[in-house]
């Protein structure tokens, strides 16, 4: 009796044995994060990355294969630090790769965050441990939304979009180190006959709304009024500035900055106005034009006026206009320097819907370092002559031309200039 309980409880054992053994093989594989790369860039890596390029290919490597039926946008995210933005993402399952491209350049130097949820699953069914994981793209601060855009690191292309410079249209200039190590390098103008000429210049003007930034470094020794860039001059829009660093305070030799622009008027005609910036603090209420709202004083307590932020130093300069609210405003190294109201011009400037290109058709080309193109000048004055090297040619360094059709805010300017500054 003994012996044949010894052998039942014996074939129990094995049973038991057999059944814990089943129950192991049936266990879905564990689902981990093994590697995450944009190219030879690992975003897994202790430290976040700050080189990603604006155009990443995302490549998630895990233990076993994915669900592709979980591997959603709903389950994989990617936010745009600075304003909460969720970016719009294509997702694909290879096996155990999945493979994250966004569907538009993000911004440049800017931080994202992707997130992978408990909703990323195995095959197997195995739920992935949320993963976080953050990263900066490479080059200055740029927000999204540029129409065109020029970083000068060793040439004059767009580097969103297809505004090159024309053949032939890039005369005596050289690219020098920038002003820090995110923005590489800077075009270089000599302030006689340095010129890069971009074609179809009125398509990125004709737009209700608009904004422009660049950064320069002025050499005032050419000691005279420089254009910065122009588009047929005031038939499109210049930036200019006036480089007398060594008056004496009074108001005819402080420095004065302004970017000229043609306005389209809701009847179809057009009317050109100044967003012009003399540092005096002038406003409606004391002593200037009507529109002005807003001016700040760089004079008051010994300041140099405009002298003092821009004379032989980098600054960054943003222009903007506001079709619905019909407010022009500049910004000078992410403080507002200057704001006018159209409604408080009366007619035409009270019924501007956005800026408009008026010169000719074939004059239409966006110049940096003068007021215009030098093949077909658009002003035919003789201060506005290309071929005379006294005229007003830019001698300095300019570098990160952004071009909106939008209007950029006081808080992505000041990100910009943050991120920027030398």
């Amino acid at each position: 009796m003994k012996k044949k309980i010894l052998i039942l409880s014996a074939l129990m054992l094995m049973s038991a044995v057999v059944l814990v053994d089943s129950c192991k093989k049936s266990s879905p594989a564990p689902i981990d994060l093994g590697t995450l790369m944009v190219g030879d860039i690992d975003l897994n890596a202790a430290s976040a990355p700050t080189n990603v390029p604006v155009n990443p290919t995302i490549t998630a490597t895990f233990s076993t294969d994915v669900d592709p039926a979980t591997a959603t946008t709903s389950n994989i995210t990617l936010t745009e630090d600075y304003d909460n933005v969720s970016i719009p993402l294509t997702v694909s399952v290879s096996g155990a790769v999945v493979t994250i491209i966004p569907t538009a350049n993000l911004a440049n130097g800017a931080v994202y965050v992707l997130e992978i949820t408990t909703g990323l699953k195995a095959t197997s069914g195995e739920m992935l441990t949320a993963v976080s994981r953050s990263f900066t793209t490479a080059g200055s601060f740029l927000p999204t939304g540029v129409v065109a855009y020029w970083n000068f690191d060793g040439n004059a292309n767009d580097q969103t979009g297809t505004y090159n410079a024309m053949t032939g249209g890039v005369t005596d200039i050289t690219y020098v180190t920038g002003r820090n190590s995110a923005s590489g390098q800077a075009a270089s103008f000599n302030g006689t006959t340095s010129l890069i000429e971009i074609p179809n210049g009125d398509l990125l003007e004709n737009t209700s709304d608009f904004s422009i930034s660049f950064w320069i470094k002025d050499d005032t020794t050419a000691k005279r009024d420089q254009f910065v860039l122009g588009l047929a001059g005031w038939y499109g829009f210049q930036f200019e500035y006036n480089s007398n660093i060594y008056g004496t305070g009074d108001a005819a030799q402080i420095g004065q900055c302004k970017l000229a622009a043609q306005y389209s008027i809701s009847d179809g005609t057009s009317t050109s106005q100044d967003l012009w910036l003399d540092g005096l603090g002038s406003t409606k209420d004391n002593g200037g034009w009507q529109g002005w709202t807003f001016s700040k004083n760089l004079v008051a307590g010994g300041g140099t006026g405009v002298n003092g932020l821009l004379a032989q130093q980098w600054a960054q300069v943003v222009c903007t206009y506001d079709h619905t609210t019909k407010i022009g405003t500049m910004y000078i190294n992410g403080q507002e320097m200057k704001a006018q109201d159209f409604n408080l011009y009366g007619v035409p400037l009270s019924n501007a819907t956005g800026l408009k290109y008026a010169g000719a058709a074939g004059n239409n080309v966006l110049a940096f370092g003068f007021i215009q193109d030098k093949t077909d000048p658009t002003i035919p004055d003789s201060w506005a002559d290309y071929n005379d090297p006294a005229n007003g040619h830019f001698k300095g360094l300019l570098d990160d031309v952004a071009i909106y059709h939008s209007v950029l805010t006081q808080s992505l300017i000041t990100l910009m200039y943050n991120s920027g500054k030398p």
